[in-house]
C-alpha cells in the first residue's frame, strides 16, 4: 500500500475557518458512527470528505446540519462556538444541505417545494418565482418554477434541492453525492458553478465516492474510515489510487468485462414500445431492443429521457400504450409486477427508498420484498419468519452489509449498505433477467468493485442484464453494447470498447445530431 503523509491544511489569517469540528463522537445502539472526529474547513474553499459506506460521513454532516446532536465534541461556525439543535438553527447559521436522497413533495411544483418553510423570504407568488428564475439562471440550474416535481427526472430533482439551499441564502453548502446522476458535461458545469460559489466567498463541503472528481474540484480532502478521521490531504499531493488505499486499503477497482459470453438465446425483447404522457410527446417512442443470455445491454442517457419509464414498463409498473414486451417465449406486456418477479426478473431500482425498501421495517422483512411467495420465505401459505431471518443473515454476511443486527430498520443503514442489501436480495434468487438501474449509485469504491464482480459473474453464468447507469465508466466497462436514450427514443448504438466518454456524452445530450433509433 502506497504511503501518504497526512497533514492538516494550512489556515492563513486571510482565510479563516468556516467550520471547525473537534472530538465529535456519535453512538447508536450497537455501533459508534463517529469517534473523536476533527475537521477543519477553510472559508471560501471546496472541501471533500471521502470514505467507505458506513464510515460515518453522512452522520457527521447530519450533526453539522442539526439533524442529530453529537454525544461528545464541539462545533464552531466562522470561529463562533455553536450548538445546532435543528436544521432551522443550521439554516439560520448559514448552513444548507443537499441530501443524497431528495426531500421533495412530488405533488407540489418546483416553486412550492422551494418556498416551503421559507415563505417569509419572498412570499409564495411572483417575487418568489422571479427569485427562483434568477438563481436558476445565475448558476445554470435550468429549473422551471412551475413544473410539477412528479413529472421530473432525478437530475432535475437534484438541481431543485441545490436551488432550495441557495434560495435560503446559505453560505456553507453541504452536497452529498451531487454528481451521481450527471453526465460528464453536466459534471463539468456543476464544478464550474461550485468554483464560482467559492470565488464569491461561499464554502462547499463535498461528499463523493468518485475520486477523480474529488481530485479535480477539491481544495482539501478529509478521509474518514470506520468513523474516525484518518487523513487530511492536499489533492495535489495524492493520486486516486492512494486515496482509495486510505479509504479501503485496496487499489481502485476496474469494471472491465472479460471475453464475450453473449449467446443466441433471446431472454428479453421489446418491440415498438410506446408510453403516452398527458399533454406531451410520448415518454417512450417506439423503443425496440433485445437482450440475450450472457449479455449486458447498457442504457446511457441524461436523467429524464425515458430510462426510468423504460424500466417501469419492463417491470410491469406501467403498461405501455403500444408495443410488446417478451420474456423468452412469454408475452408479459400486460403482466403485473408480482407475475414478472415470479417469472424470474430481478430488479435493482433507481430509487432504493421509493421502490426498494421499507425504511421503518427490519432488514429481514426487507429481504423478502418481491420474493414473499418464494423459498425460503414461505411455509405453506404463511411467511416462514425463522427461515427468512436465517437467509437474511446469510446475505448480510455474504454481501458485507454492515449492520449490528438483522433486526434493525433499513433506515438505520448507510445508503451503500442499503444498496448492498437490495443487490444481495435480488442476486440470491438467481434471476433469468436482471434489471439494474444505477446499481452502484452512492456506494464506495470497495462496494462498487463487489457489485461489478457480481454482475460480471451473473453474466458469465448466462444471466441477461439491462444496465441503466449515469456512470459512463461503469457502462463502458460492463456492457457488451451501449444504446443511448434521448427524448424517449433509442438514438444511437456504441461499441463500449471503442467509444469515448465525450462521444457518449454528446449523443446523450443530442449534440452529435443523432435523433433516430437505429
Amino acid at each position: 500500500m502506497t504511503s501518504v503523509v497526512a497533514q492538516d491544511p494550512a489556515v492563513s489569517p486571510a482565510q479563516a475557518l468556516a467550520v471547525e469540528l473537534n472530538g465529535i463522537t456519535k453512538r447508536f445502539p450497537g455501533v459508534v458512527a463517529n469517534k473523536d472526529i476533527s475537521l477543519q474547513v477553510r472559508r471560501g474553499t471546496i472541501h471533500a470528505i471521502v470514505g467507505e459506506n458506513g464510515a460515518g460521513k453522512s452522520t457527521l454532516m447530519k450533526i453539522l446540519y442539526g439533524v442529530q446532536p453529537p454525544d461528545e465534541g464541539t462545533i464552531a461556525i466562522n470561529g463562533e462556538p455553536t450548538s445546532l439543535k435543528s436544521p432551522t438553527e443550521a439554516i439560520n447559521a448559514g448552513i444548507g444541505m443537499v441530501f443524497q436522497h431528495f426531500m421533495l413533495a412530488d405533488n407540489f411544483t418546483v416553486l412550492e417545494n422551494v418556498v416551503l418553510g421559507a415563505e417569509k423570504l419572498h412570499g409564495i407568488g411572483d417575487a418568489a418565482r422571479d427569485e427562483i428564475r434568477r438563481i436558476s439562471s445565475d448558476y445554470g440550474l435550468h429549473v422551471n418554477p412551475d413544473d410539477l416535481v412528479a413529472d421530473l427526472g432525478v437530475g432535475d430533482r437534484q438541481r431543485i434541492e441545490i436551488l432550495k439551499v441557495l434560495y435560503r441564502g446559505a453560505k456553507i453548502l453541504i452536497l452529498d453525492e451531487p454528481t451521481a446522476v450527471l453526465v460528464p458535461q453536466e459534471v463539468n458545469e456543476l464544478f464550474d458553478h461550485l468554483r464560482e460559489l467559492k470565488s464569491e466567498g461561499l464554502t462547499v463541503i463535498f461528499i463523493s465516492h468518485k475520486l477523480d472528481e474529488v481530485l479535480s474540484v477539491a481544495d482539501d480532502i478529509t478521509v474518514i474510515r470506520r468513523g474516525t478521521t484518518v487523513a487530511a490531504v492536499n489533492p495535489q499531493d495524492v493520486t486516486a489510487r492512494q486515496l482509495a488505499e486510505l479509504m479501503v486499503g485496496s487499489e481502485l477497482p476496474s469494471p472491465q468485462t472479460e471475453e464475450s459470453t453473449v449467446t443466441d438465446k433471446v431472454m428479453l425483447e421489446l418491440a415498438g414500445v410506446e408510453l403516452a404522457a398527458a399533454g406531451r410527446a410520448n415518454v417512450l417512442d417506439g423503443v425496440s431492443l433485445t437482450i440475450h443470455a450472457g449479455e449486458i445491454l447498457g442504457i446511457a442517457g441524461v436523467e429524464g429521457n425515458g430510462q426510468a419509464e423504460l424500466v417501469e414498463v419492463i417491470m410491469g409498473m406501467r403498461r405501455p400504450t403500444a408495443g410488446e414486451v417478451r420474456l423468452e417465449d412469454d408475452d408479459i406486456t400486460t403482466w403485473g409486477v408480482r407475475e414478472i418477479r415470479e417469472a424470474g426478473v430481478g430488479y435493482i431500482p433507481e430509487d432504493r427508498h421509493r421502490h426498494g425498501l421499507l425504511l421503518e421495517a427490519p432488514l429481514w422483512e426487507n429481504m423478502i420484498l418481491g420474493h414473499q411467495t418464494q423459498a425460503p420465505n414461505i411455509k405453506g401459505p404463511l411467511i416462514d419468519a425463522r427461515a427468512a431471518r436465517a437467509d437474511t443473515q446469510r446475505v448480510v454476511t455474504e454481501f458485507d452489509v454492515r449492520t449490528p443486527s438483522i433486526l434493525v430498520t433499513a433506515a438505520s443503514l448507510s445508503g451503500g449498505n442499503q444498496q448492498k442489501l437490495i443487490i444481495g436480495r435480488e442476486m440470491s434468487h438467481t434471476p433469468r433477467v436482471l434489471i439494474a438501474a444505477h446499481p452502484t449509485r452512492g456506494v464506495d469504491v470497495g462496494a462498487q468493485a463487489a457489485i461489478w464482480d457480481l454482475i460480471k459473474h451473473a453474466r458469465r453464468n448466462g444471466m441477461a442484464v439491462l444496465l441503466v447507469s449515469a456512470d459512463l465508466e461503469e457502462l463502458m466497462g460492463l456492457s457488451d453494447t451501449i444504446r443511448v436514450i434521448l427524448r424517449g427514443r433509442l438514438s444511437a448504438d456504441f461499441d463500449p470498447d471503442v467509444v469515448t466518454k465525450e462521444q457518449l456524452g454528446a449523443a446523450m445530450t443530442g449534440a452529435d445530431g443523432s435523433e433516430v433509433q437505429r
